[in-house]
């Protein structure tokens, strides 16, 4: 008995030397023909309200500080009011205007325009119409990519501003990765 109970720890511990890495987790979003592998900095959470399609969490340095937060939604609003909307969401601490400051570009990825935009500074973090709490030193990375058959959608990443340095690179990575079956 002593023999078969060590052979059987020893065949499990071989066999979890062999065991296959974790599958990468993919959003599908617009019915499933759009599709993110999402890079494994990423750690898959519940989504804070229902327009959140899907919800991630990214780690930083500082173990004091928050993580950052990526969602993914699809959503109504011209891509100028967004960005817009985002903008006002971030004041500068110098006075100037995070306009002024804010990078917006535009790619192609897998045959879709996708408009990047990078703003950092305070950022008023809250719901919609609700109180906001001002959060120093935060940072927003976003993607939004439109699509002429699935509409547009919007993956927005932001948290402390060393938080999305540290996982910019997994961002990209995350973006780059679009699919659309």
């Amino acid at each position: 008995m002593k023999y078969c109970v060590s052979t059987l720890a020893a065949a499990a511990v071989m066999l979890g030397g062999f065991a296959s890495a974790e599958e990468p987790v993919q959003m599908k979003l617009g019915e499933g023909h759009i599709i993110f592998t999402v890079a494994p900095e990423f750690k898959k959470e519940v989504p804070a309200n229902r327009i959140i399609e899907f919800e991630f969490s990214a780690t930083g340095e500082d173990a004091e500080k928050s993580d950052g937060r990526m969602t993914a939604m699809g959503a109504g609003g011209s891509l100028e009011a967004n960005v817009a909307r985002w903008m006002a969401q971030f004041q500068q601490p110098d006075g100037s205007k995070t306009e002024d400051k804010a990078k917006v570009t535009k790619e192609q990825i897998a045959g879709q325009t996708v408009h990047t935009v990078d703003i950092s500074g305070t950022y008023a973090d809250g719901r919609p119409f609700g109180p906001k709490v001002q959060k120093e030193d935060y940072r927003m990375l976003a993607a939004i990519i439109m699509t002429e058959k699935y509409g547009n959608y919007f993956i927005k990443f932001y948290g402390p501003e060393d938080t999305i340095k540290k996982n910019e690179a997994a961002f990209k990575k995350t973006i780059s990765s679009l699919e659309v079956k």
